[in-house]
């Protein structure tokens, strides 16, 4: 059953969807794609996990859907502290195992579920799917000064806005039509989803160190989901994580063509779900 919550981090009340599997049954937090809402991808696996026997709670971030927070900003510290606030959600409800808890991060989250993991060690297990791992040292690596002049741009902008999406090369955050074809269109109708973000969220963007959280993962157990073919997250980036990585870990790949089809396309979502829910039952229940 699904039940609409809120709960407070730094002062900011955030919006989420509780699904409980039962007593005891392993527990995720799910995060997800930029600029995305809990109605949308979180969602989708936040309650296919569910069908499985995982209890999950997916949510807004603040400044997204109906979280409070400022409007349309990606906040990279301030997503963190939305984590662990989560966490706590979770490790505080009486039908939940504090000591079996993990996250689920899928595209941006990827990289917001590993850093979280290795900074939280409530979270006993982490997933990636279609994750986006930044590397700012990678950013920079084949064109330091553009890096740089990039960050330039994007901090004499901070406020103002562009789409996070646009048809026909346009431009937009996350350009492109691919992009376009999921938040662009009904694929992804959620209410509470806007299509805008500030100039200052890219500089976050470009800024946030997802990679390097590989190593300070310890023991944590690692599940790296991916497509071969992905133009938007890295595969390459994808397997250094999972080289980098230190504890018990597990790289499975899916042949998607696109970077989306694991948002909502079949058969990609039904297998993503499936080394998901298999990895996150293994670990937390001890098997």
């Amino acid at each position: 059953m699904l039940t609409h919550i809120t709960f407070d981090a730094d002062g900011l009340t955030l919006a989420g969807d509780l699904r409980v599997a039962g007593d005891g049954a392993p527990a995720v937090v799910l995060t997800g794609p930029f600029t995305g809402v809990k109605e949308q991808v979180t969602g989708l696996y936040a309650a296919r996990l569910h069908e499985r026997g995982i209890t999950t709670l997916a949510f807004d971030h603040r400044g997204f859907g109906q979280s409070a927070g400022r409007r349309a900003h990606e906040d990279t510290q301030g997503k963190l502290a939305d984590l662990r606030a989560a966490t706590g959600v979770l490790a505080a409800h009486p039908a939940v195992d504090a000591n079996r808890i993990g996250v689920v991060g899928i595209c941006l989250g990827g990289g917001y579920a590993v850093r979280a993991a290795a900074a939280d060690p409530r979270l006993r297990a982490v997933a990636g799917i279609a994750g986006a791992y930044n590397s700012p040292a990678r950013f920079a690596a084949g064109d330091p000064d553009g890096y740089r002049q990039a960050l330039v741009s994007f901090i004499e902008r901070w406020d103002e806005e562009l789409p996070a999406v646009a048809p026909g090369g346009a431009p937009a955050a996350m350009g492109g039509d691919e992009p376009f074809a999921y938040y662009g269109t009904e694929r992804s109708a959620a209410e509470h989803w806007e299509n805008r973000v500030t100039h200052g969220s890219l500089h976050s963007l470009m800024t946030f160190d997802a990679l390097g959280a590989a190593p300070l993962l310890a023991r944590t157990p690692l599940l790296v989901v991916h497509g071969r073919k992905d133009d938007y997250c890295s595969p390459e980036l994808a397997e250094a994580l999972f080289e980098q990585a230190t504890g018990p870990k597990r790289l499975h790949w899916l042949d998607a063509g696109q970077h989306i089809d694991l948002y909502d396309a079949e058969p990609y979502v039904t297998q993503a779900v499936d080394e998901t829910a298999e990895f996150l039952r293994s670990v937390l229940d001890g098997r």
